[in-house]
């Protein structure tokens, strides 16, 4: 006779396996993309068009130049990180390995999050490479243990949204005008919040502005990380 397995065992045997599945599908788009450089290069050359852009066309001076960063680099950061969004699930759609990541015997949670820590990857990536060249450019020192982590919670509320929306554009043909529709009136919350925690911290006030701002980028990295888990099965189903 078969032996009953309690469920308490069953879940800690099951942990290892989902965050293995996690592992799997994250380093399956790194490896993929170390190979090509398509996604990643196409995200750096634009975040780097975009603050040469500003740099020359914002010719001003030193304590403008400080009240305008936090401005723009959210922006350069945010149309970045769409296009790499966007591409990173249409080229799975496109190659028909969505539907092998479906047909997988394991929790399709498991693939958001995959596709979540790939993303953030690529888009802190080039946070890394653009803070130093916009430091250079506009004479702000940029590398700054607060403003990386400012810079962690927002890249992270704005993955997580964007991984869900991206998945669910995806199914349309549409999808490349699709997405930013869907996407950036559901992060207004989190871009906010991060310009102005970013703007706060550079210019030096002190941590009674800065909470309030870090909080609401906490709540939101939260909730709709917990919502995206709730119905990423649901908006894969065709």
């Amino acid at each position: 006779m078969p032996r009953h397995i309690p469920n308490s065992f069953r879940r800690e045997s099951a942990a290892p396996g989902f965050l293995r599945a996690v592992g799997a599908v994250a380093w399956k788009d790194l490896a993929a993309e170390f190979r090509s450089r398509e996604l990643f290069t196409a995200m750096l050359v634009f975040s780097l068009l975009v603050i040469l852009i500003f740099n020359f066309a914002l010719e001003l001076d030193i304590k403008t130049r400080e009240s305008v960063t936090a401005g723009v680099l959210w922006v350069t950061f945010a149309f970045a990180g769409t296009l790499g969004l966007s591409r990173s699930m249409s080229i799975e759609k496109d190659q028909g390995s969505m539907d092998g990541l479906l047909l997988a015997p394991v929790d399709r949670s498991a693939i958001y999050f995959g596709k979540v820590i790939s993303n953030l990857a690529f888009m802190l990536i080039v946070e890394a490479i653009v803070l130093p060249v916009y430091s250079f450019l506009y004479n702000v020192n940029l590398l700054q243990p607060g403003l990386i982590l400012i810079l962690l919670l927002g890249s992270i509320g704005y993955v997580v949204v964007g991984t869900l929306l991206a998945a669910m554009a995806v199914q349309t043909r549409t999808r490349d005008v699709l997405l930013p529709i869907l996407l950036f009136p559901v992060v207004i919350p989190v871009l906010i919040a991060a310009v102005k925690a970013s703007g706060a911290f550079l210019a030096g006030d002190g941590p009674a502005n800065i909470r309030p701002w870090l909080n609401l980028l906490v709540v939101y990295d939260v909730i709709f990380t917990s919502i995206a888990f709730m119905v990423f099965d649901y908006v894969v189903e065709e």
